[in-house]
């Protein structure tokens, strides 16, 4: 996901060019195999994103269903499939934690209309006007803190808390491990769906088509079946019991701040998540591309349904999207159908659900916590741009050092403060002539590089010439604090009994030069 912002590719070159719907019927076989995979690598996904979120699993399921029933049939995004993510478990469980799983269902609500609004005001495409440094620092954010927390389920055992006590508790996790039997089969068992995580695609033949998930998931549902074996596996119960619709109760605490707070971040983190899918999603197939303020609009429709059933949040998931690419999905069947399957697999056989080990889960949502912080990217990022660099690992910090929206705020204003300053590349230099202190100025001139004009103007005015001649020709922006200087400066040494030579481009009420401008002098 690292560069999933990014606009989208056309058709690539050999390409049919054909849009998913061009022969639907012929393709109907692929289209229910594609969504048997998608299935296939949801299942285990949706049911460790609400374990590591700290709800019923139940929850996940539901949440899948809905992906794919209702997000699924909606035309924004012919390809991509959606479900709980990965990426938004912690921000869940913080959410649970402090305002309980009763709140839940309130806050997807409205995260989900208030993406259908900005979705018909069409603020879809914004969320790609976001720097590609603080969606990875963003992306990694998530990661690192999810890594880490799954160590600990992954042994069958309790996270401390926040993200640095999960970090700095590690060691004594691998003693506690060392000294349990059947906490060092949990956390093999998570350790061998990690490791299959990684090669199960280098594996020759049919068989490396069977997501690694699932493989990981049959192991471990049988080696939790061997005598001796003691592991802690999936308390799953009915559906319908799960579902907890909230009511007047759970509104009212709508008029907390901590609500709104929380409503605002869900709806950028998933929005933002959904829509740089999307733009991922589409540079893997040749057929029609994203419509990105329907999309938004079907994320929305999809979260108002889960928030009214008080399920979690739904945004578009890379793993289950490729997964569908790949297996040959041309129309939205697939990934509609793949929301029926994961209803019928609930509904008709929990008892295999309740089998499986919560460590495998755990491992899996490792792995994608390794895939979300993208290791990689870091160094690739410090060689191509050293202060995207900064932006990046500053925005990863401070997500991890305090939450996600303080830390992708803060990363959006190191962005804009470092362009800005890539924006401001203004000159100014400062020496004397014969009996005249000159200033030359050139370039974006803005309130970045006041302090240096000020420090030149100044040099100027006790330089003991009788003379001072200001050069700004080579100019082509002045803002508005940069000409206040000047002039204030123009006034304060003619009234000293100063000449004063001011050359200036014709510039327009905005300060923007204008083309081929006239030499205007005052003395």
């Amino acid at each position: 996901m690292s560069g999933a912002h990014r606009r989208a590719a056309g058709p690539r070159k050999g390409g049919s060019g054909k849009g998913p719907g061009t022969s639907a019927k012929a393709d109907l076989g692929t289209e229910i195999t594609a969504s048997l995979v998608v299935f296939l690598v949801a299942l285990p996904l949706c049911i460790g994103v609400a374990v590591a979120s700290g709800v019923p699993a139940e929850l996940g399921i539901i949440s899948g269903v809905i992906g794919g029933l209702v997000v699924g049939a909606i035309r924004g995004s012919t390809l991509q499939v959606s479900g709980p993510a990965a990426g938004l478990a912690a921000l869940v469980a913080e959410t649970v934690l402090e305002h309980g799983v009763v709140m839940l269902g309130v806050i997807v609500l409205f995260t989900g209309i208030l993406q259908i609004v900005l979705g018909l005001v069409k603020l879809g495409r914004m969320f790609q006007a976001i720097s590609l440094a603080v969606v990875q620092g963003m992306l990694a954010g998530i990661g690192l803190p999810l890594m880490f927390s799954q160590l600990y389920p992954m042994s069958d055992a309790k996270a401390p808390g926040t993200p640095f006590e999960n970090i700095a508790g590690v060691p004594g996790l691998v003693a506690d491990v060392a000294a349990d039997p059947q906490a060092m089969i949990a956390a093999g068992l998570g350790v061998v769906t990690i490791v299959l995580s990684f090669v199960w695609k280098k594996v020759p033949g049919p068989v490396k088509k069977i997501p690694a998930a699932l493989v990981a998931v049959g192991i471990g549902i049988a080696i939790a079946a061997l005598p001796g074996v003691n592991v802690k596996t999936l308390q799953v119960g009915n559906l319908a019991d799960a579902v907890d619709m909230p009511g007047p109760e759970q509104f009212a605490g709508l008029a907390d701040a901590g609500i709104i707070t929380a409503i605002l971040t869900f709806t950028v983190i998933a929005s933002a998540e959904s829509l740089f899918t999307a733009a991922a999603v589409d540079r893997m197939h040749t057929g029609p591309r994203t419509k990105y303020n329907t999309e938004l609009i079907a994320q929305g429709a999809g979260n108002t349904v889960a928030g009214i059933l008080g399920a979690l949040p739904i945004t578009a998931v890379v793993a289950r999207s490729s997964a569908n690419v790949q297996a040959g999905a041309k129309t939205r069947i697939s990934r509609t159908l793949h929301g029926l399957w994961l209803l019928a697999f609930a509904l008709l056989l929990p008892q295999v659900l309740a089998l499986i080990p919560i460590s495998v889960l755990a491992g899996v949502l490792v792995h994608s916590g390794w895939k979300l912080f993208a290791p990689d990217e870091f160094p690739k990022m410090w060689r191509q741009d050293r202060g995207e660099f900064a932006v990046m690992t500053l925005t990863t910090l401070v997500i991890t050092a305090t939450a996600l929206l303080e830390g992708v705020l803060v990363g959006l204003a190191a962005g804009v403060v470092l362009a800005a300053l890539r924006m401001s590349q203004a000159v100014v230099r400062q020496h004397i002539e014969e009996d005249t202190a000159k200033v030359v100025m050139a370039g974006n001139a803005t309130f970045l590089r006041l302090p240096r004009l000020i420090e030149a103007l100044e040099q100027a005015a006790t330089s003991g010439k009788p003379r001072i001649r200001l050069d700004l020709l080579g100019v082509t922006h002045l803002d508005h604090a940069c000409r206040t200087q000047i002039d204030e400066f123009v006034s304060q040494q003619r009234g000293a009994g100063l000449r004063v030579e001011l050359l200036m481009p014709e510039l327009t009420d905005t300060g923007v030069r204008v083309p081929e401008a006239k030499t205007r002098g005052r003395g």
